[in-house]
């Protein structure tokens, strides 16, 4: 049986990575309404969702509930990469959310090409990759500040 404060850290690395999660998908949908050439990270979840489901045999879903589903997908995939910020004390975890949120960006701005999604979403100009780099460490950040916000409070 997993101890009350364990409960409690596992709570706040979750918390904190939903955070992050949550900060990461706003910026980016946000922000599209207002810069021409925004991150659209939602467009590698689509076609990442519609290969998959393919080389599956099946047929995935078309318009808004494949948007819907894609932003669903990367808030879970992202709220767990983000909680790894509990994995050490809660003092450093703003800048393990800093460093883990940087290495998700520059992963979103080198990676898409070699997993078969195309590169344009995450780096059609330069000010594309930057802002990719840059929305990812933010919500590293959410996720370390939420984390050690929580972690104090045990």
């Amino acid at each position: 049986m997993m101890l009350t404060n364990e409960r409690a850290r596992v709570g706040a690395a979750l918390g904190g990575g939903m955070t992050g999660a949550l900060v990461l998908t706003a910026l980016h949908q946000g922000l599209r309404a207002f810069v021409s050439d925004a991150p659209r990270m939602d467009i590698f979840g689509r076609r990442a969702i519609a290969k998959t489901m393919r080389s599956a045999g099946m047929s995935p879903p078309k318009g808004q509930d494949l948007q819907r589903l894609a932003l669903a997908g990367d808030i879970a995939a992202n709220t767990a990469y983000y909680a790894v910020v509990g994995l050490g004390d809660g003092r450093r975890a703003p800048m393990r959310g800093v460093m883990i949120g940087l290495l998700a960006g520059i992963g979103a701005v080198i990676l898409p090409p070699y997993l078969g999604l195309g590169s344009k979403p995450s780096r059609a100009t330069t000010k594309t990759a930057v802002l990719t780099v840059a929305l990812y460490a933010a919500g590293g950040v959410a996720a370390g500040l939420f984390f050690r916000r929580r972690r104090a409070a045990f």
